[in-house]
């Protein structure tokens, strides 16, 4: 199965569920190339995210409001993600990247790069 298929995969089940954060928790860092974090229900599944260094963290709004993603040292910033858009970034560095949704800033979470 590719990485790509299996990360549609995992997105379906987030969305398709009622405990979608408990589904797409990351145990520890991936060892894909990709992962997803939805907005969904204003809030962000997973919050916290571990990933590999050079892994891209998708972010996917799947609610009926605008979201964006912005990370709080200004590393990154999406614009207005509509219903179904998505924003993409990948991690170069280790480090702990916050980042929130400018728009609705209780929308919170964190990417941890190892």
């Amino acid at each position: 199965m590719t990485p790509k298929r299996l990360q549609s995969i995992v997105l379906a089940a987030c969305l398709a569920t009622s405990a979608f954060p408990a589904l797409c928790a990351s145990p520890g860092p991936t060892t894909s190339a990709a992962m997803v974090v939805v907005a969904k229900s204003f809030m962000f599944a997973p919050t916290t995210l571990t990933v590999s260094v050079g892994t891209t963290v998708t972010w996917s709004n799947q609610d009926e409001e605008p979201h964006t993603v912005v990370s709080d040292t200004g590393l990154f910033r999406s614009g207005a993600l509509d219903t179904n858009d998505s924003f993409s970034f990948t991690f170069t560095k280790t480090g702990t990247y916050r980042f929130i949704c400018s728009i609705h800033p209780q929308m919170i979470g964190t990417i941890v790069v190892q």
